[in-house]
């Protein structure tokens, strides 16, 4: 019983953790929002639907802001984040609800194209043709 505890909590983990890949649309600077507090935002271009592209807006807070330091606009990049959510509330009392999508660790992805330019190796028709005279069953 106790194994099946870990496992069932450890795919709830593993379905909870979010991410994406896309192409760095924008990079900005960091900000000193206070003497303790700093962000840094940027925007991933991401294209599900190539036909309707969108843009997320990240942040990043504290001692994450120099992990945009290597990357620049153009390049295809996997982010992890975590969703956060948090409630206001008005002068007049109007309750309003905010969401921020906290990036900790940007990758490139595992497809891009590396520094120098050059993408990765495709196989050609006669290695693919080779592969599929070889199906398992």
């Amino acid at each position: 019983m106790c194994s099946l505890f870990r496992l069932l909590f450890y795919l709830n983990f593993i379905t909870t953790l979010m991410y994406i890949t896309g192409k760095i649309h924008e990079v900005h600077t960091t900000q000193q929002v206070s003497e303790t507090f700093k962000k840094r935002t940027f925007v991933v271009e991401y294209a599900e639907n190539p036909q309707y592209p969108e843009l997320i807006f990240f942040e990043l807070i504290q001692d994450r802001c120099p992990l945009l330091d290597d990357f620049t606009a153009g390049q295809t990049v996997t982010v992890h984040f975590n969703l956060k959510g948090r409630k206001w509330i008005s002068p007049s009392k109007e309750t309003r609800y905010f969401n921020t999508l906290q990036a900790w660790k940007i990758e490139l992805a595992a497809n891009a194209p590396s520094a120098s330019g050059s993408a990765s190796p495709t196989k050609t028709e006669s290695e693919t043709l080779d592969l599929e005279d070889e199906l398992p069953f």
